[in-house]
């Protein structure tokens, strides 16, 4: 009985899924989102902003959806801005194992602080977090500043959503890819 409900859940993740992987955005639709999550950033953490205004680059996944039952997965596309412009278009996926109930939606926003870790992430073909680099995820110490540790990492991950910074999660295991977009 318990191998007939295995397939089940995931074929049930799966289908619970399609309906975000299957409406693949257009270039346009992704630029507005962009810069609609970038605003939303801005307004959640005057610390994020200014980071932001030192970076080399910034990778913004507007939407990222998650959802599962047992067997779960991830998945958003967005883009890279270098010095205001978008540079290319990627997404974000993983898959995940354990007691997991439910869905949601977040934005995530990377930034590369340095020349150095922005080339590394480009030179990638399909940048897997935790394997081909790490991401400090910040938090919002008091003051609403970034923790100072955080604040000198090559790599910042932000992740949030309508109610603000999110908490306790983490971007490790996730691999991201360039896509083209026409």
């Amino acid at each position: 009985m318990k191998l007939i409900r295995l397939p089940f859940l995931l074929l049930a993740c799966v289908f619970a899924l399609a309906p975000v992987a299957s409406h693949a955005a257009s270039r346009q639709e992704i630029d507005a989102k962009v810069r609609e999550a970038v605003e939303t950033l801005y307004k959640t953490s005057s610390a994020a902003k200014e980071l932001a205004g030192h970076a080399s680059g910034m990778l913004v996944f507007p939407a990222v959806y998650k959802g599962g039952i047992g067997i779960g997965g991830e998945y958003g596309e967005g883009a890279l801005l270098e010095g205001g412009h978008i540079a290319g278009y990627f997404n974000i996926i993983s898959a995940s194992v354990g007691f997991q109930l439910g869905a949601q939606r977040k934005s995530v926003v990377i930034l590369f602080m340095t020349a150095e870790a922005l080339k590394r992430f480009e030179d990638v073909k399909g940048f897997k977090i935790g394997v081909d680099g790490s991401v400090a995820i910040a938090t919002l110490g008091t003051g609403g500043g970034i923790d100072s540790e955080t604040a000198q990492k090559p790599v910042i991950g932000f992740i949030y959503s309508n109610q603000g910074l999110m908490y306790n999660l983490t971007l490790e295991g996730s691999k991201i890819t360039r896509i083209h977009k026409k």
